[in-house]
C-alpha cells in the first residue's frame, strides 16, 4: 500500500490528509498559531503524526511563512520547510507551476512555494477540464481563481497580486474582525458606527445565526471567555457600545444575520470581478471548499450558477468528505502527488 499525506501549514492552523493507494481515509486540523512561535507548531505535528501514522511520501505547502515571527515570507519559507522536514520523511514542497521540489530548493524557489495553498487546490480543479470558480472560505480568508477550458488563469500568485486581482478576500468564517466586515451596523432602529477593537470576530456572529460548523472554531476568543451564543452576543454587543441586556436575542440574530450579509457581499463582488476578467469561469460550476461552503451555495444561489463540493472530485472515504472538504489544499496535495 503507498501511503501520500498532505500538510498544509498556515498562520493557525495546521491540516493533515492521509491517502492510502489514492483513496483519502482521514483529514484532521490542528490550532497551532505561528504569532506565539513556532513550538505549537511543533506540538501540533506530533499529534498529527500520531493521528496520520506514517507516509511513505509527506508533501507540504503553506501559508504561515506570512507570519509575523519572521522578518520577511523568504525567511518564513525556509524556516517553515527545514522544520517540516526535521518532523517528517520524504518531504517534498508544492511549488505552483514548478511541481513539487526538495527542501534544499526552500530558498531559490520561494515566490513559489510561499502561500501556494489555493493553487494546488485550484489545480485539481483544471484536472477535470472545463471552466468555472473555484472558491475556498476558510476560517481567515477566500479563494476566488478562475478556471478556463482546464487552465488555472489567475491573474495574480502572490499574495499581493491576488489581492489586488480580488482573488485573494481577507475575510473568513471564523477569525475575521467583525470591524473589518462594515464599518457601521443597524440596531434598534438605528445606524451604529463599529467600535475599532476586537472585540468580536465573525466566528461570534455566525454562532448567533447557528451556521458556524461543529470543530472548526479551534482559537480562543477575544475576551477568553466561553463559545457559546450567550457570550458571543456579548461579544457583538461591545463592537456598537452596548451590552447585549440592551436588546432582546433576536435582535441580536438581526444583527448577526447583518454581519454575514456584509461578508457574503464583499465575497460576491470579488467573484464578479473576478469574472468580469474572465468570462469563461462565468459559464461553469463553482467548485466550493472551505468551512465556508454554506457561503459559497449562497453566492452561487445569487448569480445563478451551478455549484459542487470540492471533496466530490475525489476518492474519499464517506466519513472523511466534510473534513476533506475543509482541508481542500492538503488533500489537493495527495491528488497532485499522485
Amino acid at each position: 500500500m503507498s501511503v501520500v499525506i498532505g500538510w498544509d501549514i498556515g498562520g493557525v492552523h495546521l491540516k493533515a490528509v492521509r491517502a492510502e493507494d489514492g483513496r483519502i481515509v482521514k483529514a484532521v486540523q490542528y490550532a497551532s498559531p505561528l504569532r506565539s512561535g513556532t513550538e505549537q507548531l511543533r506540538d501540533a505535528f506530533a499529534r498529527a503524526r500520531n493521528d496520520m501514522g506514517r507516509g511513505d511520501r509527506n508533501v507540504i505547502t503553506m501559508t504561515g511563512e506570512l507570519a509575523d515571527i519572521f522578518s520577511s515570507r523568504q525567511e518564513g519559507v525556509e524556516k517553515l520547510s527545514l522544520l517540516a522536514e526535521k518532523e517528517l520523511e520524504n518531504v517534498s514542497i508544492y511549488a505552483g507551476p514548478v511541481g513539487f521540489v526538495a527542501g534544499t530548493e526552500a530558498q531559490r524557489r520561494c515566490t513559489e512555494i510561499a502561500s501556494a495553498n489555493w493553487h494546488a487546490s485550484a489545480a485539481v480543479v483544471a484536472q477535470r477540464g472545463g471552466s468555472g470558480l473555484f472558491i475556498d472560505v476558510g476560517s481567515t480568508t477566500t479563494d476566488v481563481v478562475p478556471i478556463a477550458e482546464g487552465r488555472v488563469v489567475s491573474r495574480g500568485y502572490t499574495d499581493a497580486q491576488r489581492l489586488a486581482a480580488g482573488e485573494l478576500v481577507y475575510t473568513g468564517l471564523v477569525r475575521s474582525f467583525v470591524m473589518a466586515t462594515a464599518p457601521r451596523a443597524p440596531l434598534n432602529g438605528l445606524w451604529t458606527t463599529l467600535v475599532n477593537e476586537n472585540f468580536a470576530t465573525m466566528a461570534d456572529a455566525h454562532r448567533i445565526r447557528g451556521t458556524l460548523p461543529a470543530d472548526v472554531d479551534l482559537m480562543a476568543t477575544t475576551d477568553g471567555r466561553e463559545k457559546s451564543v450567550p457570550a458571543s452576543r456579548v461579544r457583538l454587543a461591545r463592537m456598537l457600545g452596548s451590552d447585549a441586556a440592551q436588546a432582546d436575542g433576536k435582535s441580536w440574530e438581526l444583527l448577526a444575520n447583518w454581519f454575514a450579509e456584509a461578508q457574503i457581499r464583499t465575497i460576491t463582488d470579488a467573484v464578479m470581478l473576478v469574472m468580469s476578467s474572465c468570462v469563461a469561469a462565468s459559464t461553469g460550476p463553482i467548485v466550493a471548499a472551505g468551512i465556508g461552503v454554506s457561503l459559497i451555495a449562497e453566492i452561487a444561489r445569487r448569480l445563478g450558477l451551478s455549484w459542487q463540493r470540492f471533496d466530490e472530485l475525489l476518492d474519499v472515504v464517506p466519513a472523511a468528505r466534510d473534513a476533506v472538504c475543509q482541508c481542500a489544499p492538503a488533500a489537493a496535495l495527495t491528488a497532485l502527488a499522485a
